[in-house]
Order: structure tokens, then sequence, then C-alpha cells
């Protein structure tokens, strides 16, 4: 674009000849040859690499090209990593001179040189349009005005930006953001000023983070700028995350995107101090890639930064706990039993209150969100919302006052029976359904699921069912719920996670009930890989037909999955690893799972269990990325949790089946 322009209009046929014409610095053209040609030299090796004009550094060729341009694993940072990062950092930098380049073009091809420039203070003026400096000495003379330009142009929203030759002159004086600019308490109010701003947040930390200015201002987050993880998992670069993240909390803080996320901005407008939320964001992954726990890093660090920028102890151990806890509403919403209230009970103690339960609510949805646009869905929503609403009632019994188990049934059982009297359901088949189910049932189970599941059974011929099957567009979400009646002999996870699979759909969650009958309940919610939602009628009788073919022919041979392995997922050789933790509740078993995602997965873990003699309880279905993180609740065939002998076979076995395509 530079080029084409500078040929057009000025007639150069090089970019030397742009310093001559006074459009470029000579530091600037030398920054502009050094991208130019680390630009060309990966495109060189692309095309030496694919045999072909190839312009576009595909996921699938990344590893390659690193170790082709020379490049090699550290202790924190593999070889692709960094080679990644500094294409990162130079299309910032080059999309910085690019900014400045063609608004310089813009001046002085199209504005007019001689317009009376509107004086905002001794140091700020507007000009066509932009912010600039009064005189080319500004920053020298106070280094504070390299912040104090973004708090202008928050409080000047229809300024169209900063001129060129401001641009320019920032980053010529990035130098002066040196530890003492940094201990500099007009400084620390600026700052602050910017997060506390009502418009203008957002844009303000993206534009600080193209000049420099950010990475400079927290060294921290300078050393993330450009810093991508090798996986399928993260889609942007840890400093682009972070600031999707910022973005995110702001849409909840702003009225006008009410209509995007209700809950969430309900609660986020009701925070007295957003920038504690807003710190937090930005702090939240600032330590990756240092080693160690980034979570503990990251708090040290925004401790530290909140103290020495005079906020209250209370407030920057707030935004500490939130940095050190990010993570432990999404995995216990994901990776727990939430039904049970020990774990509810356990959460809430760790929260606290209701203040921190809000903050890292909002800070959790926001992570998700700005993690990759696939990851979120209406499933991990609904989790979400059902771990903050039972934490929240929790925190209003008092922590010494902990959810009781017969009063959660007593409640559920009564709601669900009202409903279903409603609905033309007599207490009589009521009992009848509910003599065949145990008080787990009711504790795993929502009341509109109990209510379903109740209906669906007392007008069914249970009697001599070989296989009953219903299906239903999921409740308040974009999936399918459906619940399998079958003999337990016909062991149902294997064959419905094949079926599931097979028909391009992902299993999220899976409950298996033993009913007093020797049959099983079996409730599963899965959406479609492709994410969907318009799930009509015929794809409903779909998934209907599939199931119930395979459920009534008796609980033979597994069908094999068919459905390819995705081409980027092959790049990885994730290796499976079986651990076992103590379950809050006794007698069963908690198995977490790590391995290679790939179609059938769940199928040969559900042959693997059957060969090992082990019942399912619960499965909660976790993908990031390239990998599965699955975990079961389980029990030996006699109902009793497993030894530490059944333990080892089943690991051993888990990994013999599920690595075998590592040895090919």
């Amino acid at each position: 674009m530079i080029g084409w322009v500078a040929k057009r209009h000025f007639g150069c046929k090089t970019l030397d000849e742009l310093v001559d014409h006074e459009f470029l610095t000579p530091g600037q053209l030398t920054r502009l040859q050094n991208g130019q040609s680390f630009l060309w030299r990966v495109r060189f090796a692309l095309h030496i690499l694919t045999g072909r004009r190839e312009d576009r550094i595909l996921f699938d060729h990344q590893i390659n090209l690193a170790n082709m341009l020379g490049y090699e694993d550290a202790t924190y940072t593999l070889a692709v990593e960094q080679l990644m990062q500094r294409y990162y950092r130079t299309v910032m930098d080059l999309s910085r001179l690019n900014e400045m380049l063609l608004q310089s073009f813009e001046e002085a091809i199209l504005m007019d040189p001689d317009a009376e420039p509107e004086t905002l203070n001794e140091r700020f003026q507007i000009k066509n349009g932009f912010l600039q400096t009064s005189s080319d000495d500004v920053f020298t003379n106070d280094p504070s005005a390299l912040l104090e330009l973004f708090l202008i142009l928050q409080q000047n929203p229809d300024t169209r930006g900063v001129s060129a030759s401001t641009i320019g002159l920032i980053k010529r004086n990035l130098y002066l953001i040196d530890e003492e600019f940094r201990q500099n308490p007009r400084n620390h109010r600026l700052f602050l000023s910017i997060l506390r701003a009502p418009t203008g947040v957002t844009h303000g930390l993206r534009r600080m983070n193209v000049y420099g200015v950010l990475g400079l201002y927290i060294p921290a987050f300078g050393r993330i700028v450009g810093r991508m993880q090798y996986d399928l998992f993260h889609a942007y670069t840890v400093d682009e995350h972070t600031l999707f993240v910022v973005s995110n909390l702001r849409r909840f803080a702003l009225s006008r995107f009410d209509h995007e996320y209700p809950y969430c901005s309900h609660i986020m407008q009701q925070l007295e101090k957003p920038e504690i939320v807003y710190l937090s964001g930005l702090f939240h992954d600032i330590a990756k890639g240092r080693g160690g726990d980034h979570s503990e890093l990251g708090a040290v660090d925004a401790e530290s930064f909140c103290l020495e920028h005079g906020m209250g102890q209370y407030d920057a151990r707030k935004v500490a706990w939130l940095v050190k806890n990010h993570l432990i509403l999404s995995t216990t919403a994901q990776k727990k039993d939430i039904g049970d209230p020990n774990v509810i009970n356990e959460f809430a103690a760790l929260v606290g209150d209701q203040s921190h339960l809000d903050h890292l609510y909002v800070l959790t949805v926001a992570d998700v969100r700005g993690t990759n646009p696939k990851l979120w869905n209406s499933w991990k929503a609904t989790l979400f919302r059902d771990l903050y609403d039972l934490t929240s009632r929790a925190l209003r019994r008092g922590l010494e006052n902990p959810i009781d188990r017969e009063q959660l049934i007593l409640e559920k059982r009564a709601q669900a029976r009202s409903s279903l009297n409603e609905t033309g359901i007599d207490d009589d088949m009521i009992d009848a359904v509910w003599a065949m189910l145990d008080e787990d049932y009711f504790i795993r189970h929502k009341s509109n699921e109990i209510v379903w599941h109740t209906k669906w059974l007392a007008t069914s011929d249970t009697e001599s069912a070989t296989g009953l099957v219903d299906v239903r567009r999921q409740s308040g979400g974009d999936g399918v719920e459906a619940v399998l009646y079958t003999p337990r002999t016909h062991r149902t996870f294997a064959h419905a996670t094949a079926v599931v699979d097979e028909l391009g759909m992902t299993i999220l969650d899976a409950r298996i009930v033993a009913l007093k009958n020797e049959y099983s309940l079996d409730t599963f919610i899965f959406i479609e890989l492709d994410k969907r939602t318009d799930i009509d009628e015929s794809r409903l009788s779909e998934i209907r037909r599939s199931l119930t073919k395979v459920l009534t022919a008796g609980g033979g041979d597994v069908a094999a999955v068919t459905r390819a392995l995705p081409r980027r997922a092959r790049m990885f050789k994730t290796r499976t690893v079986v651990e076992f933790v103590k379950s809050p509740e006794p007698g069963r078993t908690v198995m977490e799972l790590v391995a290679a995602d790939r179609p059938g997965l769940l199928s040969k873990v559900g042959q693997t269990f059957i060969k090992q003699g082990i019942d399912i309880q619960t499965a909660k279905i976790m993908t990031i990325g390239e990998r599965a993180e699955d975990v079961f609740y389980i029990t030996g065939e006699s109902g009793s949790p497993l030894d530490d002998d059944a333990q080892e076979r089943l690991r051993e076995a888990l990994i013999c089946e599920l690595d075998e395509h590592l040895a090919k």
C-alpha cells in the first residue's frame, strides 16, 4: 500500500525516496526495510516448503518453517512460538508505520495544511480532525504526556485519530518510559483515569499497545506482546486475547450492549469499581511463558501494580485473587458435578462473598469468549450461570449453614410434582416412576429434566422395552438433549457416544443412573460440531432413529466411528494421561482423562470400561483444542469405588487403547 501510493502520487521508485520527501525518517526506513526483509524470507521459505506459491503461514507449515529458519526450542518457549512471536511483532510494527505513512499521505494530498488548529491545552491540539502535539518537544519536556495523549483521545471521541507526525514522535520518545516514569504518581493517576473513563477504554488500550506504550508501562505485558501458544485452543496471541477480554468486559458495562449478554451486563453494571475487573482482565494471562503457574505469578504482578498505583489493599488483593483464580469457575462448572451440594459448598467457601463471585463470573465469561470464537456456546453459558446461581444461594444461606441434600431433593420433588400435575400426570403415575429412582437421580438432575423424564416414562411401556429413546432441543440452549432407557447389560454409553459422534455431533455431558429394576436411565447433552443452532424436527428425528436402532439391537458390538480426524489435529501427538482423585462424595471414584481428541474417543473409553467392569455415573466432557480433558465419576460392577489395583488396571488399559495410534 505504501509503495503504491508513493509511486502513484510522488513518483517514487523506491522506499528510500520517501526519506527525501520527508515522509520517512532514516530510522523508520530501516524498520520498514527490516520488516520487509523478514517477511520476504518467511515467504520464500514457505515457497520452498510447499513447492508452490504460498503466501499464508498456515498452521500446518509453522513448525517446519521455524526449523528451516533456524529457531530452536527453549526452556519455556517452542521454536514455532518464537518464530510466530517475531512475525506478530513485525507486522504490528509495520502496521504502526503503515498508519503513520498513509496518514502523512492523506495530510499532504487531501488536507488543508493551513487549517487553524483547535487548542486543547498547552500540550495538545486538534488539526484537520487529528490529535497532535503543540510542538515537537512536548514529550521530552513532559514525559507524562505520553499517557495523557490517550486520555485526551477518550475525552474527545469525535477525533479521527492521532496525526502522523505525533505517531512518529511517540515512537521516538518511547525511551522516556523508564522506571522513573513508571513510579511517577501523576502517571499512575493518568493510567487509572484511562481505565475509569466512561468511553474509549478498549480503544485506548489497543492504541497504547500498537504504539508500544502499554508494553513499556507494564513491562510484563511487553513480554506477552505477539506471544502465541501452539495449540488449537488459543486463537489469538496473548496480548490480543487479553485486550479482547477487556473489550468483552467493557461491552458488559455499557447499556447499549445489554441485549448481547443481559445477565453479565446486569451484574457488571452493579459493580462499584469496574476498574478492578478491567485490571484483572489485563493481568490474568500476563505471566504466560515464564514457566510455573501463570495464575500465581500474575497475581503477584497484579497486586504490586495496584498498590504502586495507590489502590487500597482490599482492592489490590481482590484484583490479585481474581487473577490467581480466574480459571476456577470455568473448571468447576465443566469438570465437577455442580448438582452435588458438597461441590457448591466447597466453591462458595473458596469465593467467600457475593462481590468476589460477581467479579469472577463476568471475568470468566469474558475470558472464555475471548479465547476462541468457537469455544463459547449455550451449554457453557448455562453451566456458568447455574454455578453462579447455586453459589449465590449458598452464600445467602451463609457458609456456616451449607445446602442440605435432603432439603434440596424435597424442593426438586415438590417443584416437579406440581408441574407434572398441571400436565395431567397424577400422583400414582409419578410415584410409580419415582419408585425406580434413588436420591442421586434427584440430586444430579434439574426440576425441568425430572418433569420430562417422569412424564415420558409414565406414558411409555417400560415393562418389556429393549431400548426407549426420547430427544428434544436443549432447554434454554442450542444443543440436543437425549434420554435413553435401556437394560443395564447394554452398557449404553459406548453405543450412544459412537452414534452421536458418527452423526457429526459432540457430547458435552452424560449422566447414567442405575434404576432399581435392572435398567439404566442415561441423559446426554450434545451439540453440532459445526455449531449449527437451527436444529429442526427432521434432525431430531434422525438422531432419535439412529439411537433407537442401535439400542434396540440388543447391545452387541459397538459401531465403528468412520468420521475423519480434522487436518489440524493431526499435527499433535497428545499422550494419554489418567489420574484418579478423591471424590467429594463417598461411594465413587473420580477419574480425570487427558487424551488426544478424535472421533470415537468416548466410545473407545466406554468399551474399555465394559472390558474392565466399570460403571459410569457421570461424565463431564471438555475439549480444549486438540486435547480432550474429560472427567468420569465411576464405580466397579459391585457399585463400590475402585481400589488401587483396579485403578492401575484401568489406567494401563486406557493408555494402551488410546495411544495405539501414536505407535503407527
